[in-house]
């Protein structure tokens, strides 16, 4: 086991959105143009700052007590980071919302008027940045994912801020990354992606990676929907070969699935017995909600939460028992094991 020595800053960051045993059970709410769309499809009308910052406000209000963390934008989540409570930390995002497409490989930008520095004095305890990635693109769309993700990590090294680096596959072809075929490549696209993102020239601390399987197409799950990629003993071996890549700590994400899919492939993280950290879960906990608050008000959408969104977070945190703490990954009992001199 390499020795590895964390700056206080960094140290600090990384306790502030852990539970005390060390796992991350983060929620999330940074979405931005796709709950602008939800919203506007589910109330027939133009959604208004007031109305993002009114939701985010009342997932963070309501969740964050179930949460070590809750992810937030600058956009229309400073006002309602101050309501979390207070046993969470706080993530930023720092990427722009979507991608460039006026141009192949779904590239990145940041956040125009944000910058590492100005994240932290919002009260940011980590950075995060999602990134479209493939290792299937061509080299020229992904040196310019390196250098972009190294730049980051740089500025987050000189601002002594946690990095969450979160990438989120797609079909170079353009096929569709929920079907059969891409889910037969995707567990090969997970682990590479985690190969090249685990580097310590990209600087990442935390990586946010997907379910390296579609468990829509896991013959025998629960949400098997007729149609195989894998049985569940390959399926247990490519959470196994996407794991043995990885030497940062790494969480999962939720990817917009139900409730009842994203705890059942947690259910499957364990079974394999992989080392993970915990998870950074938004959409599986309140997405349901979307319509409720659409359609009666932000009062009804509290209850909602208080109900449902309870109960979906609940759900999550009751697999996160078979989770591992951050810093095993590095073979310490304790964070401040870690702690640089």
């Amino acid at each position: 086991m390499r020795t590895v020595k964390i700056t206080l800053g960094k140290l600090a960051g990384l306790k502030a959105v852990s539970t005390e045993s060390g796992t991350i059970a983060a929620a999330a709410m940074d979405q931005r143009g796709s709950l602008k769309k939800a919203l506007a499809k589910e109330s027939g009308h133009d959604v208004s700052d007031t109305m993002m910052e009114e939701f985010k406000g009342a997932v963070t209000e309501v969740l964050t007590p179930h949460a070590s963390a809750i992810l937030l934008d600058p956009q229309w989540g400073i006002e309602p980071s101050k309501k979390r409570s207070t046993n969470a930390g706080l993530l930023l995002a720092y990427e722009e919302s979507g991608y460039d497409n006026t141009r192949p490989g779904r590239l990145p930008d940041l956040l125009p008027l944000w910058s590492v520095r100005r994240l932290k004095e919002a009260g940011a305890n980590c950075v995060k940045v999602l990134l479209y990635y493939t290792p299937r693109d061509t080299a020229e769309v992904n040196q310019e994912k390196h250098a972009f993700v190294e730049r980051i990590g740089d500025e987050c090294r000189s601002n002594d801020i946690p990095f969450f680096l979160e990438f989120v596959a797609y079909d170079v072809d353009g096929g569709d990354e929920k079907g059969l075929e891409f889910a037969k490549i995707k567990p090969e696209v997970v682990a590479g992606s985690m190969a090249e993102f685990t580097q310590e020239r990209y600087g990442v601390d935390v990586m946010k990676v997907e379910i390296p399987v579609n468990m829509k197409f896991v013959a025998g799950s629960a949400s098997y929907t007729g149609q195989t990629a894998y049985g569940k003993t390959e399926a247990l071996d490519h959470f196994r070969a996407a794991a043995a890549a990885a030497t940062k700590p790494f969480i999962y994400l939720s990817a917009g699935v139900s409730n009842e899919e994203f705890t059942e492939s947690l259910e499957m993280a364990a079974q394999s017995e992989v080392q993970w950290a915990g998870v950074l879960c938004g959409r599986a906990t309140w997405k349901n909600g979307i319509p409720v608050y659409a359609k009666d008000g932000v009062d009804a959408f509290r209850r909602w939460l208080e109900t449902e969104g309870t109960t979906n977070i609940g759900n999550v945190n009751e697999r996160l028992q078979a989770a591992s703490s951050w810093f095993s990954t590095y073979g310490v009992t304790s964070a401040d094991a870690l702690a640089a001199e």
